[in-house]
């Protein structure tokens, strides 16, 4: 594993507001525990090519590296947290993306 950051992104579809408003509000703290850092996130997304479109909502965030991203996902206080996001809604993927490595 390397020290370049890594993006998380999610697609879901929200079935169920007020569950899924639980796992919203206890996801940033436990996010910054983890130096993650919110990027943002988008309801109408648009395809511009291709015929795999997205449907729902996107969000990205941002980690250091893979291994921050690794331990904030295997937190025992996200897990218990996500169980509202499951409940709440229809998660279609939740991908890890490797950022480039610096360059100096």
């Amino acid at each position: 594993m390397s020290d370049a950051p890594v993006y998380l992104i999610a697609n879901f579809e929200i079935e169920n507001a007020d569950t899924y408003r639980i796992y919203e509000k206890g996801f940033f703290p436990l996010l910054r525990k983890h130096g993650g850092e919110f990027v943002t996130f988008d309801d109408r997304s648009e395809t511009l090519e291709g015929d795999g479109g997205l449907s729902g909502r996107i969000v990205v965030f941002r980690f250091p590296n893979e291994t921050t991203a690794r331990a904030w996902y295997a937190d025992p206080d996200y897990q218990a947290l996500s169980e509202h996001r499951r409940a709440g809604t229809k998660l279609n993927f939740l991908q890890l993306i490797h950022g480039m490595p610096s360059r100096s």
